[in-house]
């Protein structure tokens, strides 16, 4: 079932969890602002005369939301009216957020359905006990404060855009939905890949207290591979397949950047009578890791060519306008010649790791910054980041979790053993919560434990690169951009090592912020980036870089994309350094 409003997506929002029986409320929402905060007290749930309006799920300081401001506003109310028969479309119904800016609350009929803390991570509630057959009125209120506290990336906590922080974005800001099932539906469903042993263990958890039986059925290309069927009245159960080789040479079904082979999953809850939810995804069999100071995929050693993405658009923020943006971006990605990005100080839409899991791109997912060290920073980054995990846990792309980066919110961690141990903290939670991906704990200097050791130099061009780097185990042991690279009482201990922040050089007279001088134009850019790249690769001991960055972003000025994501150099030649073979 499909809302008829406006809309802006066509396609389900999360395709590793899909549904067939949804209705999509993007599009127009009535809309006002409440800077004084009074909403609550005067009751606008269920009676308030709306000033505005504003197009799902764009944040109104985009162009596209239709409201284009951007001035503070520390709360704003949504309103629409939404046309559910419950009896023709499931027994219950669940309302979904991919993202709502930072503090939210759901009311439906004028009824509390719920809040939810956390910018960046998906939520949903089950209003179906506050649902009336016909029309029904949904309210979101979100707060959206300037604290340090909160967990928020790039979005700028002063009045204007500086240096490399951009305008805010409150509220909603990923699709919203609303899912019809049974009276027992799936909660959960995690998968885990072993190419050693060539199996699948699919562990599904769901909603309900009656005896059901889960079908779990995996399938490649059509083809029927295995059929699992468990009966239980527990809420959690666990299917396990082999997978069978395809082929006795070549291993075509392992996915990978140059081979993303997807294998389908359809898991269907029911009881003898009923059906009562079905759930379709998707996985990989995919194994990231480290043997020998070396990362590897798929038991084969893995050059990383990453770049940095923060994905931001001009007209719509942190909003992509289309799926076709993610399309887009990931193509042009790969024809630059790069085989993964690490998505920098954002987690992006389910829809990007759809398209990057299915057209072969390598992902670095990081958790946006809070700027403080306080107890209730450190519980909003935990709570949030586990979230996220759990959400993109089933994703192929996605090879590392990175909770930290360049000391953010952790300002004293060199010799603070407290802020150490919350570092250490997240390490580990990261790996109880998923052990089969690396984890980068404070990606670019002052590292405790990590998986990976990761540096970022923004301080050098080809021929001081070589220089700099000759003595790299030297290096390590000290700085690389007026930074220790390790906190103190840390050590260098044979970690891969990537070079996973450096470039970020303008083109031209241009008025913003980057890094170094400008390059006069775009046949000096060409020559610098060829330098630098081919000075990286010389390098025996860095295992991969990650060049800063796509795209340029407001005033940061130093995208090999413009910030509509146009070429500004000739793409052709950023390939040609890249396929430079690794010495």
């Amino acid at each position: 079932m499909k809302n008829k409003s406006n809309t802006v997506n066509t396609t389900y929002p999360r395709p590793d969890f899909c549904r067939t029986t949804w209705m999509d409320l993007n599009g127009c929402w009535e809309f006002d602002f409440d800077d004084m905060q009074q909403g609550e007290l005067q009751n606008w749930p269920l009676s308030h005369v709306y000033q505005k309006t504003i197009t799902v799920p764009f944040c109104f300081q985009s162009a596209k939301s239709g409201i284009h401001d951007t001035s503070y506003h520390p709360c704003v109310w949504y309103h629409r009216t939404v046309d559910i028969q419950p009896g023709e479309t499931g027994t219950r119904a669940l309302l979904h957020f991919g993202a709502v800016d930072y503090h939210a609350k759901v009311w439906v009929n004028g009824a509390f359905a719920g809040e939810h803390y956390g910018g960046h991570s998906s939520f949903y509630l089950d209003i179906t006990g506050k649902l009336a057959n016909g029309s029904n009125e949904v309210t979101v209120m979100a707060e959206d404060t300037k604290s340090c506290e909160q967990p928020r990336g790039k979005q700028i906590w002063g009045c204007q855009p500086e240096r490399c922080w951009y305008t805010e974005t409150t509220g909603i800001w990923q699709p919203v939905w609303i899912d019809f099932v049974g009276n027992s539906y799936f909660e959960s469903i995690h998968i885990l890949t072993d190419i050693d042993k060539r199996s699948v263990e699919i562990s599904a958890c769901w909603f309900g207290n009656q005896e059901t039986t889960v079908e779990c059925r995996v399938s490649f290309h059509g083809k029927l591979l295995g059929n699992v069927r468990r009966t239980t009245s527990e809420r959690t159960t666990k299917c396990l397949l082999e997978i069978p080789e395809i082929d006795p040479i070549e291993e075509f079904h392992y996915w990978s950047p140059d081979n993303p082979m997807l294998f389908d999953v359809q898991m269907v809850l029911r009881t003898e009578q009923d059906i009562l939810d079905c759930v379709s995804s998707y996985f990989g069999m995919r194994k990231i890791s480290v043997e020998n100071g070396k990362i590897m995929l798929n038991n084969r050693p893995l050059y990383q060519k990453l770049i940095l993405d923060q994905g931001y658009w001009a007209d719509s923020l942190m909003t992509a306008t289309s799926e076709e943006d993610f399309i887009s971006d990931i193509k042009i990605i790969k024809k630059m010649g790069f085989n993964g990005v690490r998505m920098h100080q954002k987690i992006e839409d389910p829809r990007f790791l759809y398209w990057a899991d299915k057209l072969g791109l390598l992902v670095w997912e990081e958790m946006p910054s809070a700027y403080v060290f306080s107890e209730q920073a450190v519980t909003n980054v935990i709570s949030e980041w586990q979230e996220i995990i759990r959400r993109d846990y089933n994703h192929p792309s996605i090879i590392v979790w990175a909770p930290l980066n360049e000391s953010w919110g952790v300002r004293n961690i060199y010799s603070s053993e407290q802020q150490q141990n919350y570092a250490k903290t997240l390490y580990y939670l990261t790996k109880t919560i998923d052990p089969t991906r690396l984890v980068s704990t404070n990606d670019g200097w002052e590292q405790v434990t990590s998986d990976i050791c990761s540096v970022h130099d923004y301080w050098v061009n080809g021929e001081s690169m070589v220089e700099k780097y000759a003595d790299l185990k030297s290096l390590l042991a000290s700085s690389a951009q007026g930074k220790m690279l390790y906190a103190k009482g840390y050590a260098w201990k044979g970690e891969p090592i990537i070079l996973s922040e450096f470039g970020g050089r303008a083109i031209g007279k241009v008025d913003g912020w980057g890094y170094s001088s400008n390059l006069d134009s775009t046949e000096s850019f060409t020559q610098h980036y060829g330098s630098l790249i081919q000075a990286v690769l010389q390098n025996p001991l860095i295992q991969g870089f990650c060049y800063t960055q796509l795209t340029d972003v407001m005033q940061e000025k130093n995208g090999l994309l413009d910030e509509n994501h146009c070429p500004k150099i000739d793409i052709k030649e950023v390939a040609k350094s890249n396929r430079i073979v690794q010495q």
